[in-house]
């Protein structure tokens, strides 16, 4: 908001320098960001009267003038045609500098000597026209510096007006807070119409059809108006607030609206169809061209301003080409309405057209002043135009605006929430300088109505913060709060949690966060079946968009979609995981089930190190992660089985991890019909485990240490042939459930498959390390052992020993 100093004074009689008056707006949250000052562009230009006209000689288009500036006569060579003798015009004498740094010499054109310019409005770069020379008020004094008789030099100050303040965005409002903080009394401006004998009832009518979208609309007609420039104190309060001048009737709504926060439209009446106004929705698919010259297709639910037959405005937000006020224009119907903030929001965005009255409608005006904001425009139009204001104004009103009305306000509560001893006098005192009724209501207590132009305030805290903010923020002493320290909570979960966060980013990799919502598509990219009960999402009621519509019941599309951006961005190596939830829907009125989950993935290179070079991430690198995972939590009971339940992981590539014999997650590679949907390259591994199975002992699960065995081990190898499709684990867990005391270790040493081992068999060697923590074992008794578990081997799986 631009608000020109010499303007605001009209209002509000304040002597502060620009500085003090930007220092006590900011304080009180109307945030200064910039202190402007106008200047004429030109000097030595004075007020002229001219004496006589007449055509020059040699060339048609020219004209000698005969110019006084009070004390002398000057022969001035003259191109513009709209001069006549009397008319008081800007006269730049020799050695006057105008706009473009041009200074001006007595010359002689077309023989004729000429000591001076008569100058334009574009020109003197004091507005916009620049069809001929800029004509001057008759009363002016010639001999009068220019800058002078039209008080063109002003500072003007850019006002950062919050979204919940619209009732700064006019120059009253600005007026109200500067009266208010500085201790002054407001002079609002005279509304005072005078009507004619001719009543508008009798002339045209509104009916509002979709009164939800437009509460109030009020009318007045002004006939016999006559369009022209408008003066020059007009020009020059609208250019310093940034508006462009058009003509005296569009000029004054757009004063009006600047000086009290109401858009208003003038239709040319001629134009209106049936004489008549109808306020309505848009019908599909219509179409309407606006003052832009834009034709738009209008979205649904946008509010539209009709005659009889056409939309001629689109309500709030702009009026149409079809009743556009023209150079012949005698009879206005002057528009003043209070339009929903929310649809004209909508409307705008869809519409893209962020106009200055859509600026203050969407934030919400006054539904009070729209009256006399009427009346005050029709005042000012009929005094620039010489027009004459019908006798009454239309006012439907069908849906009544609530007004907000007796607020409780209690000062102890003030002092509460300040910290400061401020006085009932003196909160009084603020709330009333900024038009504020109060009650008493009791002892200390308060029933307080706001303006209605403050749409802002409707709870006692939001009296509070007016009250701090016009005592001043920089009057509350700083004082340090008393701090307890607590001691914090152990909560395992949480410790759990960062025991394998710690351990996933000891193993390379690195935590992301996603959101928790997003698209809907990710069940059918990922191929989930349709009984799978991760189709089962939860619909978002407001979403930020289609993609993020839904809760995610895996966090694997998650993952995959970071690591797509992330290779788009050339980054082809890639490590990472994520904790947090999923959501799966449950019957109707009961709420989500949520599960706390962890998931993994990795693609391209295992490092960039030389040790490395070459080696990619493989489905055993991904599973070993996970068993150092488990090794760190103390969980000595995970297997791996192979299943192909996980539609989105490759046949033979995956497996369930098991955890004492329930499931808990998977690990394996995507599908390549994912990569293929996904449009991935690299081969991309997986897994996703429910920490919810994983009891929170393992958080605190201790380190138990054990002492080293100071005697030797004892070493044996056994080659079983196996079918191809048994398990080493399955052999192993064979093992390990005999719990013998001296075996300390076994693992797979060697699988082979060909020469000399019969069709669907494989060859499996296992190594046994025996040892004892308090002598050195005997070979009868480790072979003893040994043949033990030799035998419960065969036993279970059917093998043989190799030959």
């Amino acid at each position: 908001m631009l608000v020109s100093l010499k303007w605001l004074k009209d209002y509000v009689d304040v002597q502060l320098a620009a500085d003090d008056i930007s220092h006590k707006l900011t304080m009180a949250g109307l945030e200064v960001e910039e202190i402007k000052n106008i200047e004429p562009q030109f000097s030595h230009v004075v007020v002229g009267r001219i004496l006589s006209v007449r055509n020059h000689p040699v060339a048609d288009r020219l004209l000698l003038c005969e110019v006084t500036d009070g004390s002398q006569t000057y022969n001035v060579v003259c191109g513009a045609k709209n001069i006549a003798a009397g008319d008081i015009v800007p006269l730049a004498k020799v050695g006057a500098v105008i706009p473009g740094g041009y200074t001006i010499k007595s010359s002689v054109i077309q023989g004729e000597k000429s000591d001076g310019m008569l100058c334009s409005e574009s020109e003197l770069e004091i507005g916009d026209d620049e069809s001929g020379i800029m004509h001057l008020p008759a009363d002016l004094t010639p001999g009068m510096p220019l800058e002078t008789a039209l008080d063109i030099g002003d500072t003007v100050l850019d006002v950062n007006v919050t979204p919940n303040r619209s009732d700064c965005l006019n120059m009253i409002g600005i007026a109200r807070e500067v009266a208010a903080l500085t201790g002054k009394k407001m002079k609002p401006p005279a509304v005072k119409v005078k009507e004619s004998s001719e009543d508008i009832n009798a002339l045209t009518s509104v009916n509002i059809i979709d009164s939800d979208l437009c509460p109030r609309y009020t009318a007045r007609m002004i006939k016999k108006v006559k369009v022209g420039p408008s003066p020059v104190w007009l020009k020059i309060r609208l250019e310093a607030a940034g508006m462009r001048t058009i003509n005296n009737i569009v000029d004054a709504t757009n004063f009006v609206m600047l000086e009290m926060g109401q858009p208003l439209h003038a239709f040319d009446f001629r134009f209106l169809e049936k004489e008549k106004i109808i306020v309505r929705k848009s019908r599909d698919q219509e179409e309407f061209t606006s003052l832009d010259g834009k034709s738009r297709i209008l979205p649904a639910e946008t509010l539209l301003i009709c005659d009889g037959i056409k939309p001629v405005a689109i309500g709030g937000i702009m009026g149409g080409l079809n009743s556009e006020v023209k150079e012949d224009t005698e009879t206005i119907l002057l528009e003043s309405a209070y339009f929903n903030p929310p649809s004209i929001r909508r409307s705008a965005r869809k519409l893209g057209m962020s106009t200055d009255a859509a600026f203050r409608f969407e934030r919400g005006i006054d539904p009070e002043g729209v009256v006399n904001a009427l009346n005050r425009a029709a005042q000012l139009i009929a005094d620039l135009s010489g027009g004459t204001v019908g006798k009454n104004y239309i006012d439907e009103y069908p849906n009544k605006i609530p007004v907000v009305r007796d607020i409780p306000l209690r000062i102890d509560r003030i002092r509460e929430l300040i910290g400061i001893e401020i006085t009932a006098k003196e909160v009084v005192k603020i709330l009333r300088d900024i038009g504020m009724n109060l009650k008493q209501n009791g002892k200390g207590a308060y029933l307080v109505t706001p303006p209605t132009c403050r749409v802002d305030i409707s709870r006692e805290i939001d009296l509070i913060e007016e009250v701090i903010r016009l005592y001043g923020y920089d009057r509350v002493p700083s004082n340090m709060p008393d701090v307890f320290i607590t001691e914090m909570e152990d909560i395992p979960r949480l410790k759990l949690e960062e025991k394998i966060r710690k351990a996933m980013i000891g193993n390379g990799y690195t935590e992301i966060v996603n959101y928790s919502f997003g698209t809907p598509v990710a069940a059918d990219m990922l191929c989930l079946r349709e009984n799978d009960e991760r189709r089962r999402s939860v619909k978002i009621t407001n979403p930020l968009g289609e993609d993020l519509s839904v809760m995610r019941t895996t966090m694997i599309y998650g993952l995959l979609d970071t690591a797509k951006r992330n290779t788009n961005n050339g980054c082809f190596d890639l490590k990472m995981f994520e904790m947090g939830r999923v959501f799966l829907k449950r019957a109707k009125g009961e709420l989500p089930e949520e599960r706390n989950m962890i998931a993994g993935l990795a693609t391209g290179k295992i490092s960039d190190d030389l040790w490395n070079a070459g080696k990619n991430v493989d489905f055993y690198h991904l599973k070993g992660c996970l068993e150092n995972i488990f090794f760190d939590l103390k969980i000595d009971h995970c297997k791996y089985i192979p299943e192909n339940t996980e539609s989105f992981l490759h046949p033979g590539k995956s497996c369930a991890i098991m955890m004492n014999d329930k499931r808990i997650g998977f690990l394996g590679e995507i599908h390549p019909d994912v990569m293929e949907r996904i449009d991935f390259k690299n081969n991309v591994y997986v897994f996703e485990i429910n920490m919810d199975y994983l009891p929170d002992k393992y958080a605190d699960k201790k380190i138990i240490y054990q002492e080293i065995s100071k005697f030797p081990a004892v070493m044996r190898d056994a080659a079983f042939v196996v079918s191809v499709d048994l398990e080493a684990d399955r052999m192993l867990n064979v093992i390990l459930e005999e719990n013998e005391d001296l075996l300390e270790n076994v693992y797979v040493f060697d699988v082979y498959k060909g020469k000399g081992i019969p069709e669907g068999t494989k060859s499996l060697g296992l190594r046994f390390s025996y040892r004892a923590s308090s002598r050195t074992l005997t070979d009868s008794e480790v072979s003893s052992i040994h043949e033990k578990l030799l035998q419960k081997i065969i036993e279970v799986t059917g093998s043989k020993i190799r030959a």
